[in-house]
């Protein structure tokens, strides 16, 4: 599989996730200004690794002499903030690079410094991935068949993902699941991004409409789902891509455990709830007028946040690089950081 971002000769690399399933491309970014469209349009996507772009999208910046420069690197940090408000990671991000700023000294070296800080937080990514696909797969090991929401892959991180690392753990060591994808509207992620990733690793996943998780939970052929994150409050509350509220609460119903999958730099102990989590709302033609057909008509007003908040009561466990964190709460996820 083609690495979702690299960065090489001042230049982020990136696979354009707009074209996907269809067309396999990359998109390249050599300004912060690109950098901050490809986050905004999603052509990167995931939390994780809109922290990784953004990190290395400081890294491009330039003064009006097309120089690098201290006050050039702080403006990019402060315009890529503004991309995408609920994502934490990207803030998480480009808050070790204002770090890095703050503490280096010498502007020659902080080019440099600057580049060193955005691949060590790509590395660490990579080993985040791997360490929460061992640490899910022993909520998963004993599951056939799981239902995931979304895509919280290899496509939304450096490799493997998050909600997706545990199957991706099983897998090579001889157990493969069977995944169910939501569609996920508007932008249909889970049909485009999950089920093009999951058919080119050779797992087999079905893709069903956000209105059948219902019926197909009833049946009793789901063991589990197992979702991504984009923040997650101190007492556990999850935001993450519209519709994961009413699939935790169809899990609930029918006695299917619940998971999260994210690391470490989802997390916000700022927040006390997830009613304080911001909500990204987005156009109104993602709705109205995907790929440039009217469904709507103009008259009609249009809802688009791009997530929704599942109360931790709802999750049956978290997953992050440290371990598992079953029935999460404010005291169990405070202990889990210590």
């Amino acid at each position: 599989m083609t690495e979702t971002l690299s960065f090489a000769d001042d230049t982020l690399i990136l696979i354009d996730q707009t074209r996907l399933p269809a067309i396999l491309e990359t998109f390249e970014c050599r300004t912060v200004e690109q950098v901050f469209d490809a986050i905004l349009r999603l052509v990167v996507r995931g939390a994780p690794a809109i922290g990784i772009a953004a990190a290395y999208g400081v890294c491009l910046a330039r003064d009006s002499s097309d120089k690098p420069s201290r006050d050039a690197y702080l403006k990019a940090i402060d315009r890529l903030a503004q991309s995408r408000p609920t994502a934490v990671n990207l803030f998480w991000a480009l808050d070790r690079m204002r770090n890095v700023i703050a503490s280096t000294d010498d502007d020659q070296r902080l080019p440099d410094s600057l580049l060193c800080e955005a691949k060590t937080i790509h590395d660490e990514d990579r080993e985040m991935c791997r360490a929460i696909g061992r640490n899910g797969a022993s909520l998963l090991e004993k599951s056939q068949c799981v239902l995931t929401h979304c895509n919280a892959g290899g496509l939304a991180t450096s490799v493997w993902g998050t909600a997706l690392a545990p199957i991706y753990h099983l897998y090579e060591s001889g157990h493969t699941l069977k995944v169910f994808a939501d569609e996920t509207r508007p932008l249909l992620q889970g049909a485009r991004l999950t089920a093009w990733e999951l058919s080119q690793a050779g797992i087999p996943v079905t893709v069903l409409t956000d209105s059948m998780s219902g019926s197909l939970l009833r049946t009793g052929n789901v063991d589990a789902v197992i979702v991504g994150a984009d923040r997650i409050a101190a007492n556990g509350d999850v935001a993450n891509k519209i519709g994961t509220y009413p699939l935790a609460i169809l899990a609930r119903y029918h006695n299917v455990p619940f998971y999260v999958a994210a690391p470490s730099s989802t997390f916000d102990p700022n927040l006390a709830s997830g009613d304080l989590i911001p909500i990204e709302q987005r156009s109104r033609s993602e709705v109205a007028e995907p790929y440039g057909v009217t469904l709507v008509p103009p008259s009609a007003d249009v809802m688009n946040p791009a997530f929704d908040v599942t109360p931790a009561e709802l999750v049956s466990a978290i997953v992050t690089e440290r371990g598992v964190v079953e029935q999460p709460n404010h005291e169990k996820l405070a202990k889990h950081f210590a």
